[in-house]
């Protein structure tokens, strides 16, 4: 781990370094100030005597209080331990004071035995009691026979060893039967056989300690192991006799008193926070030295008791009882604990290789592939799943170099990987994952996702095929990025391109140009051969533009019949020569998509009409596909199958009509448009025949404007969604027959039946917003009658289903309503609408009548068809009627009625019923009977109600 990883998992230290280190040199000094002070005597012998029993019985005071208090500071199951160390230190400090008692007080020899015994004899017990507690607690009962087996074995074998060297002359003593001499040698064996169960149990300690304040306990161990060597030095024949307070070995007892003060408080150490990782990482590596030592235990002890033994024979002596005895109980003993170990091994062995056939049960069973690589790269192992994954044996895969199965492109990211991987903390990043493509046994490269682990220094890859998922998420990517139909590029694939094409390497290059492509009479092919037909031509004209871009470019479809392409320019060219090259590529296209479809067996015919908008300095995406797109409609409007180039007139156009068109639809809504009627007149008796509805919005200023002025905006939004800013005609469609009928009506009940004529498109009569049988309702709500409403309709509309229509007015025209023709003699001829639609009124275009009197030509097309609506037998209204010639003309001609400035403009309500109470107009040239008179020459418009397939004889 890094230096500034380990310090944020360790908990700071309770202590600074230096404090810690102050108190050792303290600790240091102090001993050995006070081992010089006994090797020189202390200058006197009363000092010594001092120095030797209150200065032993002071430290041992301060180790007592020093453990006691620990122990109330800690809340762990080694309180108890502490606490037993802290009674032993004070039998201890006891001991040594009651010695001080008779020795400095007192002035005379310390009694055998003594309350000073006494003390001594009470601190080893608890300090055995309180290693105990601090060994770690085996958890089986086997264990609990193998620590007390190791136990005897420490102490039997130091009880041979000292029986041998000194245990036996005390044992002797007290079987002389001299006086004092049974107290005497009880208190010599006593000592040394406690001292014998404190060292066993000292060195048991040792090697089953617990992890808990692993430094405070070992400073224990030290400070205790010191004071039983100091015992046992006491109690040697060599010593013992001779021994006088204040000496050399009173340093050993206070040495080891302040080290025990000092193990719980200056020995301790900041404990680590608790890691995630793996196993091994957090485990430090042991020596091997110190590892075996607990299996080499059992041996040593063996060896002491055999030491004790070879002592009596090699000095001559007889072999005491008590040494057989002891050394036969450790031979037993070493016996025991090796069968205990032998059943365990056997019993670890069947358990270590029940759990090797289960793993290696798993690994072979696996469907995933298992391999280890050496830190060279080599694989060392490979699992038997390799021949089902890679089509390769695994015994073929081991020895192979890892690099060697990789594919060369992948080679680069993958080393780089696992070398991060490595370098990396293992507690912090245990695993990695990598996916790259392996070479199989077959030579095809197979999608292989590989989990990596560490393992002695190589690695260890879990790898399984995810060639099909690869192959899978592909599918999906290119699903979601192209159109189904086509297989062309989407709208999101194909803005994301754009994107890239403004912000790549070839951001400065301002000569590449996005097409947006429309197909003109698409729908109408929809309509006539069928919508299966119609995904044909799109299929093929998207096969054409893919074939005609050059590669680099983007053809794509973003929906219906629209098309886009995406022309990658060549930065050198200057703008005029960019222009001319995209022009001259979107004339391909349209060319190219203007040629006949051969579908379903017959030839369809369908133009293209392209915007070009070239992506200039600082332009974003979305405002480069917008101008494409506004440049296609202008081209559309322009008279289709042609190519547009963006121009930003454009775009200030579209916002003048969007303006334009939020203040119209306010407009509406706020009641600022009034309804005007214009009288048609018979041009025969000048009788009004009918009254033309007609919509003018009246500004804030007062102004009028007329159709003329405000529907180019309507119908610039016909279709268009009605959004906040948007107006479409059907509102002001819906807005003008509910107020011509309700004003009609009212007129009706005043005793004026003059039919009303409102013009509407076949779009809007066929909306399928608009309710079925709504024309009718609004009839019957305001009490008029279906005579009297007439409604006229554009002459051709190629979008209009024709059946669909003819249904629907042939509804209405039984009911009552009369249908008028409306714009005859201007764009598509009206031969099919004449032909199936229950047509009574045939109304010129004002084009016609505008050119009637200056125009041989026109003059001859209005009088033919003058003379078709006589022989069908219809009225016929000529619109526009300005001129005295005008009304001369057209008369002569046979047309029926005018309307027009010749005999009013639109009025008002209440000019309306003014002139209809007068009832008649001047007609320039007075009443003449026109050459062709169809149907009644009245006042008003009435119907024959023959055939119109017939054609009626004229009258005479």
């Amino acid at each position: 781990m890094s230096p500034p990883g380990a310090a944020l998992l360790t908990r700071p230290p309770v202590s600074g370094g230096g404090r810690g280190l102050a108190a050792q040199l303290v600790l240091a000094l102090v001993s050995g100030g006070y081992a010089v002070g006994a090797a020189l005597g202390w200058g006197s012998g009363e000092l010594a005597k001092i120095m030797g029993d209150f200065g032993l019985s002071t430290a041992g005071l301060l180790a007592a209080v020093s453990c006691y208090h620990y122990a109330r500071t800690i809340d762990r199951r080694e309180r108890p331990a502490w606490l037993m160390f802290a009674f032993s230190s004070l039998m201890g400090a006891l001991g040594n004071a009651v010695w001080g008692w008779y020795e400095v007080v007192l002035g005379q020899q310390v009694p055998e035995p003594s309350l000073a015994d006494f003390a001594f004899l009470c601190f080893a017990p608890p300090a055995i009691v309180g290693l105990l507690v601090l060994a770690k607690r085996p958890v089986t009962r086997a264990g609990w026979v193998c620590l007390g087996l190791d136990s005897w074995l420490i102490g039997g074998s130091l009880l041979t060893l000292s029986w041998s060297l000194a245990l036996a002359n005390a044992a002797r003593t007290a079987q002389s039967g001299e006086p004092g001499s049974v107290p005497r040698a009880a208190l010599s064996l006593a000592y040394p056989l406690l001292d014998i169960a404190l060292v066993s149990m000292v060195l048991v300690l040792h090697f089953r300690r617990s992890a808990n304040n692993r430094s405070a306990v070992n400073t224990a161990i030290a400070a205790l192991a010191l004071t039983v060597l100091s015992d046992a030095l006491f109690t040697s024949p060599l010593l013992n006799t001779t021994y006088s307070s204040g000496e050399i070995l009173d340093a050993g007892w206070f040495a080891g008193s302040l080290l025990l003060a000092y193990a719980p408080w200056g020995a301790r150490r900041p404990e680590p926070l608790p890691r995630t990782g793996s196993p091994r990482a957090e485990r430090p590596h042991s020596r091997p030295i110190s590892g075996s030592l607990p299996a080499l235990t059992p041996y040593l002890a063996a060896a002491v008791c055999t030491l004790g033994i070879l002592y009596n024979v090699v000095d001559g002596r007889k072999v005491d009882r008590m040494v057989v005895f002891t050394g036969c109980t450790v031979v037993l003993a070493l016996v025991i604990r090796q069968g205990i170990m032998l059943l365990d091994n056997i019993a670890l062995t069947q358990e270590l290789a029940q759990k090797e056939n289960h793993f290696r049960s798993l690994v072979q069973g696996s469907s995933d592939v298992i391999m280890i690589a050496a830190p060279t790269g080599t694989l060392r192992y490979v699992s038997p799943a390799a021949a089902g994954v890679y089509g390769r044996e695994a015994e073929e895969l081991v020895g192979t170099e890892l690099a060697a199965l990789i594919h060369p492109d992948d080679l680069g990211r993958v080393v780089h990987e696992v070398r991060r991987f490595l370098a990396a903390p293992p507690a912090e990043e245990p695993t990695t994952r990598i996916e790259c493509r392996f070479k199989s046994g077959g030579g095809e490269w197979l999608n292989v996702e590989s989990t990596v682990n560490r393992h002695q220094g190589g690695l260890i890859l879990n790898s399984r095929d995810v060639t099909e998922r690869v192959r899978l998420q592909a599918q999906l990517q290119h699903s979601a990025e192209h159109d189904p139909l086509t297989d062309l590029p989407n709208r999101a694939l194909f803005t994301r391109r754009v994107r890239q094409a403004l912000t790549g390497r070839r951001s400065g290059d301002h000569s590449t140009a996005v097409l947006f492509i429309d197909l003109d009479g698409f729908k109408a092919v929809n309509d006539t051969i069928g919508h299966q037909a119609g995904d044909e031509l799109l299929i093929e004209a998207a096969r054409r533009l893919h074939d005609a871009v050059r590669a680099g470019d983007t053809a794509a479809r973003l929906g219906g019949d629209e098309f886009a392409a995406l022309i990658i320019g060549d930065a050198g060219r200057d703008r005029g020569a960019r222009e001319y090259q995209v022009r001259e590529i979107a004339d391909r296209l349209r060319a190219t998509l203007s040629q006949p479809y051969r579908i379903a067996g017959s030839e369809v015919r369908v133009a293209a009409s392209i915007g070009v908008a070239f992506a200039d300095p600082g332009i974003t995406p979305s405002d480069l596909m917008r101008n494409a797109d506004l440049a296609m409609y202008r081209a559309k409007a322009g008279g289709k199958d042609r190519v547009e180039l963006y121009a930003p007139q454009m775009q200030a156009e579209v916002v003048r009509k969007a303006e334009l068109a939020g203040r119209l639809r306010t407009a509406l809504h706020e009641g600022e448009f009034a309804l005007l009627h214009q009288p048609v007149v018979s041009l025969a008796t000048g009788q009004v025949a009918a009254v033309a509805a007609q919509a003018r919005w009246r500004s804030a200023q007062g102004i009028l404007f007329t159709p003329a002025e405000f529907l180019r905006v309507a119908e610039h939004s016909e279709g268009a969604s009605a959004g906040p800013d948007g107006f479409r005609t059907a509102e002001l469609g819906r807005w003008l027959l509910e107020e011509a009928v309700e004003q009609a009506a009212e007129r009706h009940r005043a005793g004026h039946d003059v039919p009303v004529a409102v013009r509407m498109t076949a779009q809007r009569l066929l909306d399928r917003s608009l309710p079925r049988g709504s024309v009718e309702a609004l009839l019957a709500r305001h009490g008029l009658p279906s005579g009297a409403l007439v409604l006229e309709l554009a002459a051709s509309d190629p979008r209009v289903p024709f059946d669909e229509l003819e249904r629907r007015l042939t509804a209405l025209h039984r009911l009552g309503v009369r249908i008028a023709l409306d714009g005859v003699g201007s764009g598509y001829a009206a031969i099919s609408a004449l032909r199936r639609l229950p047509v009574d009124v045939l109304k010129l275009d004002r084009g016609l009548v505008e050119g009637v009197v200056e125009s041989a030509r026109l003059h001859k097309i209005t009088a033919g068809l003058l003379r078709i609506a006589n022989d069908l037998g219809m009225q016929s209204v000529a619109d526009g009627v300005d001129l005295p010639e005008q009304v001369l003309a057209l008369r002569a001609m046979g047309c029926t009625h005018g309307q027009g400035a010749a005999f009013s403009g639109p009025l008002d309500e209440y000019r309306l019923r003014r002139a209809l109470v007068r009832g008649t107009f001047a007609v320039p040239g007075g009443t003449a009977q026109p050459a062709l008179a169809g149907g009644s020459s009245g006042g008003s418009m009435v119907i024959h109600r023959g055939s119109n397939n017939e054609t009626p004889v004229p009258p005479a």
